[in-house]
């Protein structure tokens, strides 16, 4: 792990520099700022972890806390990834001579596309020849491409936990053919516990980490003639699939049931609705997330981060405890559905949410 950063520090400095060019809109300036760095001497691949990723994970914190707006953290992404781009090929940045193959790709469903790409850039400045995939890979297309191109690992990302389904497929169907998988990001839980879990071959927290496995040897060989359903025996009792889905019915009767437990919510704009409806789509897939792992913790700190951003935003949160309410007397059947709802509501009520920190 780097060390921490601070302000005063000429990284810290700089990062500031770039956040405040990224928040004015400023790609040139942004660009310029960073290219300018690179001339200085200051290592590409420190740039971009230590910088550009750093300000991008300030841009997420600032939306979780409601001081900039949708539009804006969409703008400063891409601006991000346009500068991410032009340290990665900058004239200066060495190529040396290719030390293997990796595939890098996002688990189907998951739209965060920077963390793989800066791993994939990283990965090149190290020597490693990197398919960069993107955003949202099905299993079946990566595993034609590793038919294709015969790489040395697979190098999956997920942000969110609600893919994480998606991501054992993909992990289960890379290891079918041969091809051992390391994953990383927030999907995969504090210290990669959900990568263990879903039978990764390995897990990194960070793309810095990533790339030190893979430079120090080939990782594990997948087992042979494994099945999803080995890593996870509970699924047997189906609740995570019937709750997955029954989603848009759940949605429905939940919103219904809300507007005759809170009046208010009878008067909500169409937007409002939009956005409520959202939300309660949010909850039943992550607690088809926590099913699927039978991890009540997964959906007590999904609960815990958006009664945050609720509250940055202003917004009570009675109705958030109804609707998991209501949800759990939809799954009243359910017994392991029913007793994360309760965990949930346990946590929700005994952990006052707070703004996010800068």
């Amino acid at each position: 792990m780097s060390p921490t950063v601070t302000s005063a520090s000429p990284t810290g400095e700089l990062r500031a520099r770039v956040w405040e060019s990224v928040m004015a809109f400023d790609e040139a300036a942004t660009i310029a700022t960073l290219l300018r760095a690179l001339d200085a001497g200051m290592n590409a691949e420190d740039l971009l972890l230590d910088v550009i990723a750093a300000v991008q994970g300030r841009v997420g914190r600032e939306w979780a806390a409601n001081r900039i707006t949708v539009a804006q953290e969409h703008a400063a992404t891409a601006i991000n990834d346009r500068a991410l781009a032009a340290v990665a090929r900058h004239p200066s940045v060495p190529t040396p001579p290719a030390r293997g193959r990796i595939t890098a790709a996002c688990v189907d469903g998951e739209w965060h596309a920077l963390p793989a790409r800066l791993l994939a850039e990283v990965l090149r400045i190290r020597g490693w020849r990197v398919d960069y995939l993107g955003a949202q890979v099905s299993a079946p297309h990566l595993v034609a491409h590793l038919h294709r191109t015969g790489p040395d690992a697979v190098a999956l990302s997920g942000t969110l936990a609600t893919r994480l389904p998606a991501a054992h497929a993909t992990i289960t169907a890379c290891q079918a053919v041969g091809t051992p998988v390391i994953v990383g990001g927030a999907a995969f839980g504090p210290g990669g516990r959900y990568a263990r879990l879903l039978g990764a071959d390995a897990w990194a927290p960070d793309a810095r980490a990533a790339a030190d496995s893979l430079d120090r040897g080939p990782l594990p060989q997948p087992r042979p003639a494994h099945q999803a359903i080995d890593d996870l025996p509970h699924l047997k009792d189906q609740e995570y699939t019937l709750v997955a889905r029954s989603r848009p019915r759940l949605v429905r009767a939940v919103f219904e049931a809300l507007e005759t437990a809170h009046p208010a919510v009878r008067d909500y704009t169409e937007a409002q609705r939009e956005h409520t409806a959202e939300d309660l789509s949010h909850i039943v897939e992550f607690l088809a997330a926590a099913l699927y792992t039978d991890d009540e913790d997964l959906f007590g700190g999904f609960l815990v981060w958006t009664a945050g951003v609720l509250e940055a935003r202003r917004v009570p949160p009675a109705p958030l405890l109804s609707a998991l309410a209501l949800l759990e007397r939809e799954l009243q059947d359910f017994p392991r559905a029913t007793t994360t709802l309760r965990a949930g509501a346990a946590r929700l009520t005994r952990t006052p949410p707070t703004r996010t920190a800068e």
